[in-house]
């Protein structure tokens, strides 16, 4: 979470207006605050928005309370971060093409999603672990997700949402289990890597993040 904004910066700079797709723990918030003149928030939990606000009384952002596929906003954006959010809605190409209209021209989407195709998801299916790689787990159950998507299954809801994808990149290349890696000497240093490498195999990473224009613009 803290990871991926700072991706999305190098891609846009500073911009007019931002919206988030999402509160959850707050982890983004102030990483995308710097890079816009107005930054909102769409959140359908009040209990989230009044503990978020509680432990962040420095946000003077929008934080409005409503759900995804309700939202209408009077003005457009110029991004809209879509951060770990389709895997957990019932209809994923819906959320993305109702928030086409709120793109401003020249507009981008930034969608960041579990990669079901991971090297630790292919390891365990080949181990046999687990009997599909798109099955969800009991952590994924927990969580609420509803899918595992890789690259070509995000891709097909990307483009039938009528969208193109004009960048895509790896989020967290990772080799081994976590028990593993947190017993190495620099588990940070470690971790840095592996996200820094993870960057040029998405195909291969624990999470995909891309970059997405309106089709038709």
């Amino acid at each position: 979470m803290n990871w991926y904004p700072g991706r999305i910066e190098r891609r846009i700079g500073h911009v007019g207006r931002l919206l988030e797709l999402g509160l959850g723990h707050g982890y983004t918030v102030p990483h995308f605050v710097p890079m816009a003149d107005h930054h909102h928030v769409i959140e359908g939990s009040q209990r989230v928005i009044d503990h978020f606000r509680s432990r962040n009384p420095w946000y003077k952002g929008e934080l409005v309370q409503g759900y995804f596929e309700d939202y209408a906003p009077s003005e457009q954006f110029d991004v809209i971060v879509m951060g770990f959010v389709l895997e957990h809605v019932d209809d994923p190409v819906a959320i993305l093409r109702r928030y086409r209209s709120m793109l401003a021209p020249g507009g981008r989407v930034y969608v960041a999603v579990p990669n079901a195709k991971s090297m630790n998801r292919r390891l365990g299916l080949a181990m046999g672990m687990i009997p599909d790689i798109y099955e969800l787990n009991a952590t994924d159950h927990k969580l609420g997700h509803q899918r595992n998507y890789c690259r070509d299954t995000l891709r097909r809801d990307v483009e039938a949402a009528g969208y193109r994808i004009t960048h895509e990149e790896g989020m967290y290349l990772k080799p081994l289990p976590l028990s593993v890696l947190r017993s190495l000497d620099d588990m940070a240093a470690n971790l840095r890597a592996m996200m820094e490498v993870g960057v040029d195999f998405p195909d291969l990473c624990v999470a995909l993040l891309v970059e997405i224009e309106n089709a038709v613009d």
